[in-house]
């Protein structure tokens, strides 16, 4: 047996072993390098991502009617069921893999995710395992579908909304997703920083296509429909807040400089589009209401989207109080027109996220190397492409999905309810109101 080695030695290689476990970033031999950093922020982003659709469903199930609650709610949870599925087996292939003809996307190395099992994305402090932006992108394609929820709820059959959203999932959201982020012919192009057009402006068109083809609510707008709950409509606006942030400062995909730049605008829109509407409401009605303060919230939030990672926090205010601005002259427009847009999906999420992807052109850090002009066009046209492309497809599918399963419900299960008639549960105990 050999002597041991003396004491000062053994220290030294004792301290390097140590050094060498903790070094961040430093991986074991033949292992690809992952930044631990960066690995865990887009943890915690992904989970704040989908704490937004728990979110999204206490804010829309606190507005719907007491007897409506749980179908409501339902729509959100649905979706984390039906796509979370969808993305794992085709979705994230379709949205990310290689690009065919700059419109959909394909690779069955993505197909199943059964080739990115030790794939690392990026390099340097970048470097992250593609897992992780597959789950991250899957919260994206799981509230984009819940969105529209809000545009027919109330009075729309379960299966027929589970067939809808999966077919608009796979047959709208993963194109546009592909077109904009994921290599298509406006990637690189037109700026939408985390889904302003790709998940608001499609979502929103698509809302309102919905609730004009469906067709309004018994009773509407003759009858009164109170809210449920204002508390959980603004614990819910709390958490989507919150879940916001994962939703932006995530989309830098690192942890940098641009990710500190991304929230600190986020957080500057919500509260500026929150002030803004309840000024409005407060001169126009000489009173504030917690419905106004919540669409404020909303409102800034979806405009910072798409501009997030590239204005100024002058810019944030800007866009924050311009959209809700528009989105209360929206809704008031609606009122007046009597299209059953339920819970204003259009008239926030659609109106908003075209304020902010056409207005961030003018408020750019930098101006493009296309000019000004160059790049409102590219804007426009992302627009356009999301807008157009879902609304038609939207018609086509809920036009199919009516004839093969019905989507609209009864005369009787839309008085009963939805949490009766098609789940057999109450949201609130034993009871049963109105």
């Amino acid at each position: 047996m050999s002597a041991l080695r003396p004491l000062p030695q053994r220290a030294a290689l004792f301290t390097c072993g140590v050094a060498l476990c903790l070094a961040p970033g430093v991986a074991a031999a033949g292992e690809p390098h992952v930044d631990t950093g960066t690995t865990a922020w887009m943890l915690t982003s992904t989970a704040m991502v989908l704490l937004m659709v728990p979110g999204l469903a206490m804010f829309y199930g606190g507005l719907v009617r007491t007897k409506n609650v749980l179908g409501t709610m339902m729509h959100s949870f649905t979706a984390m069921a039906l796509i979370g599925v969808m993305w794992t087996i085709c979705g994230y292939a379709m949205c990310f893999g290689g690009s065919i003809g700059g419109v959909i996307g394909w690779s069955w190395d993505k197909f199943m995710l059964q080739g990115i099992d030790t794939a690392i994305m990026g390099e340097g402090v970048n470097a992250i395992p593609e897992y992780v932006y597959a789950m991250f992108q899957g919260k994206f394609a799981i509230i984009a579908p819940a969105l529209i929820a809000g545009a027919f709820a109330e009075r729309v059959k379960f299966l027929g909304y589970c067939v809808f959203i999966t077919l608009w999932s796979l047959l709208i959201y993963n194109p546009l997703a592909h077109i904009i982020w994921g290599g298509g012919f406006l990637t690189g192009e037109a700026i939408d920083f985390a889904g302003g057009a790709v998940i608001h402006v499609s979502a929103g068109v698509a809302g309102l296509v919905a609730a004009l083809t469906l067709g309004a609510r018994e009773g509407y707008p003759r009858t009164a429909m109170h809210p449920s709950s204002m508390v959980l409509t603004l614990m819910g606006a709390g958490l989507l807040w919150v879940g916001w942030f994962g939703f932006n400062a995530g989309s830098a995909v690192s942890s940098s400089l641009k990710t500190a730049q991304a929230l600190t605008v986020t957080q500057i829109a919500a509260a500026s589009g929150a002030l803004a509407w309840i000024t409005i409401e407060a001169l126009h009605h000489r009173k504030a209401t917690s419905l106004g303060m919540v669409s404020g919230i909303l409102a800034g939030l979806v405009a910072i989207t798409p501009a997030a990672g590239d204005v100024l926090p002058a810019g944030a205010l800007l866009l924050g109080a311009a959209a809700s601005l528009a989105c209360y002259l929206a809704i008031m427009t609606k009122n007046r027109l009597g299209y059953d847009d339920t819970l204003d999906v259009f008239g926030i999420h659609g109106v908003a996220g075209i304020i902010g992807a056409l207005g961030l052109t003018f408020l750019l850090r930098e101006v493009p190397a296309i000019g000004v002009l160059g790049q409102l066009w590219a804007q426009t046209k992302g627009v356009l492409v999301c807008g157009l492309y879902s609304g038609i497809g939207t018609f086509l599918l809920i036009k199919l999905v009516d004839r093969v399963v019905g989507l609209r419900t009864t005369r009787s299960e839309e008085r009963a309810g939805l949490d009766q008639a098609l789940h057999g549960e109450h949201g609130y105990g034993l009871l049963n109101l109105n």
